[in-house]
């Protein structure tokens, strides 16, 4: 199937950040997603730090830019260790980062925490020539409404990039699309990313539709060739 002569198909998985996020993965399993961004035109790839500099070096010279997380997967780390984290990733090739606010200053509403949390980490992402994009995942799932507005408010402030629902692994569960359309509602100056449970055309779309401007997601090619197939 030529994915590049279907505009549809060539939209979405530019919205997509093909994701390998599976404790076991090894070089091989980086190898397949990174040609499989090559091949479909994904956003990003996003990898653990581990394989950042791998990931870089496989798509260098490509469109699909290189992502990987931050405090992952519950955002307990301290801010240095975050920082540190953020830096290195970038060093080693990363144009983007997903990090994990500091859920337990998020419950224990402790927004003076969580936002010298996060602009360290954001002012790591600002340092270099190139901006790394930031995205910080919420755990929206976990979260009632006004926690939920609150930091929305409180990142936009900051100047993150991306509000981005869910890590995929809290027991709460991932991407609403309710959530996504309460983020939209309040991102002011952010976008809006959502991941965890997207695994299929039509949630795709739904998240889309809700204010998404991008999906995280390990079922990008399904995705995508559910578009050419439609």
């Amino acid at each position: 199937m030529n994915f590049q002569s279907n505009p549809a198909a060539t939209e979405l998985a530019g919205r997509i950040d093909h994701t390998q996020l599976k404790c076991e993965a090894g070089r091989v399993a980086i190898e397949q997603l990174c040609g499989e961004a090559g091949a479909y035109g994904f956003a990003s790839v996003c990898v653990h730090p581990c394989h950042v500099r791998y990931a870089a070096e496989l798509l260098k010279g490509q469109a699909s830019r290189v992502g990987s997380v931050v405090g992952f997967p519950w955002g307990v780390n301290h801010t240095q260790v975050k920082r540190a984290e953020a830096a290195q990733a970038i060093a080693d090739g990363a144009s983007e980062l997903d990090m994990v606010v500091n859920l337990p200053a998020v419950f224990d509403a402790n927004w003076a925490y969580v936002r010298r949390d996060v602009a360290e980490v954001l002012c790591e992402c600002r340092r270099g020539k190139q901006a790394v994009t930031l995205k910080v995942i919420l755990e929206t799932a976990a979260l009632d409404q006004s926690t939920k507005v609150t930091l929305c408010e409180l990142l936009g402030e900051v100047g993150v990039d991306y509000l981005k629902t869910s890590t995929g692994l809290h027991a709460a569960g991932g991407a609403t699309v309710e959530d996504v359309a309460l983020l939209d509602g309040h991102r002011g100056p952010c976008k809006v990313k959502a991941a965890g449970g997207i695994r299929d055309l039509a949630t795709a779309q739904a998240m889309l539709q809700a204010g998404a401007d991008r999906l995280g997601t390990s079922s990008g090619v399904a995705i995508v060739q559910a578009v050419v197939k439609s």
